[in-house]
């Protein structure tokens, strides 16, 4: 059963990523996107791409 909490992704999350730069989308990866959009953990390389969208939405 806890693989139907997976089955649908984030809103909060996907609304993030549609708003990013397109130069920094065009540098993501279906994977990167796919584990930051239905997981809780960041993957390492997704986040050295965000963190700077991160840290301006936290202000």
């Amino acid at each position: 059963m806890p693989q139907q909490d997976k089955q649908n992704p984030n809103p909060e999350r996907v609304a993030f990523l549609r708003h990013l730069p397109l130069q920094v989308k065009e540098t993501i990866t279906g994977e990167e996107a796919h584990q930051f959009m239905f997981e809780e953990e960041i993957p390492e390389s997704l986040f050295e791409k965000i963190k700077d969208y991160i840290e301006e939405e936290n202000k």
